[in-house]
């Protein structure tokens, strides 16, 4: 059984979740980003990655990485939005969203992908077609996205070749490190799992989570629509990964509502609130702010 928290606050997640998947699902805004947010302030977060241990932050603007200062400093030239954003095993980047408002090409960019750690782009698959506002790669490279314009998850050997998995109302996926037909989705009655691929999802039910990430078999986490940080322990013994979980609370994220999150290992974390990207590396206990957010309308 997983472990449910009822009560008000359980009520409230679930309603503000539910708001955010309708936003989600019928638009992203293409506005350009805000031009009177202070010096060296991001908003608008839809990612967050690490590559050794330099941080990337996805955004309505852009891919940004901060400097020795803590100033985010754009990578490469492009402001696409970049809705879904992950950093693969191999290093690459791969992303999702729409073109920068004047640069022409199709409104959605479907799958693209860097391997220069964000200085250049190009297309895999999908331009025109998808926009995925969640991204995540097994440990076999299978690439599994979530198609927020249709509602329906996706599923690539190699990212150029796509199969339709199962329609569902997701904010955000994540696959086992330790299974690759292991997912998890967040979903407003709770946090759904499909052992098949992503074909079929038992219901969302227990925790209601905004955000997922599986950095290790060990380092499952997530976090609720306010910010607080649970850390998912499976409870079935010999069953599937991601089958059965109790999700325990950790600590509240500094800086209000969450707008991302990734998981590295069992120890080290990075969440993107409403102030700030904060990181940890005692597995929630504690975060240091990394980077100054303003507040956006929404995460993903």
């Amino acid at each position: 059984m997983k472990k449910y928290f009822p009560g008000p606050s359980a009520t409230t997640t679930a309603a503000a979740l539910a708001l955010t998947l309708a936003l989600t699902l019928t638009a992203c805004s293409q506005e350009p980003a805000d031009d009177d947010s202070p010096g060296g302030a991001l908003s608008h977060i839809h990612g967050l990655g690490v590559r050794g241990d330099t941080l990337y932050v996805a955004t309505h603007d852009g891919i940004h990485t901060p400097d020795a200062t803590g100033r985010p400093t754009l990578v490469g030239d492009r402001r696409d939005d970049f809705m879904g954003f992950t950093v693969t095993a191999s290093g690459a980047f791969l992303a999702s969203g729409h073109p920068a408002p004047g640069s022409g090409g199709p409104a959605d960019l479907g799958l693209v992908e860097s391997t220069d750690s964000g200085r250049t782009w190009h297309e895999k698959s999908l331009g025109g077609e998808v926009d995925f506002h969640s991204l995540d790669t097994a440990s076999d490279s299978t690439v599994y996205g979530y198609d927020s314009t249709n509602g329906r998850l996706r599923v690539s050997p190699d990212g150029v070749t796509w199969e339709d998995r199962a329609a569902l109302r997701a904010l955000d996926i994540a696959v086992s490190p330790a299974d690759p037909a292991t997912v998890l989705a967040t979903t407003e009655t709770g946090v759904a799992h499909s052992t098949d691929g992503g074909r079929t999802f038992a219901p969302g039910e227990g925790q209601v989570l905004a955000y997922v990430s599986w950095g290790a078999r060990d380092a499952l986490f997530g976090v609720d629509q306010s910010g607080v940080l649970f850390r998912g322990t499976e409870t079935s013994t010999g069953a599937a990964p991601g089958s059965g979980i109790r999700w325990d609370r950790v600590a509240a994220v500094p800086g209000g509502a969450p707008q991302a999150l990734t998981v590295v290992d069992a120890r080290r974390l990075l969440v993107a609130t409403q102030d700030g990207v904060y990181e940890s590396r005692d597995g929630g206990r504690t975060f240091e702010r990394r980077v100054t957010v303003t507040s956006g309308k929404e995460g993903h």
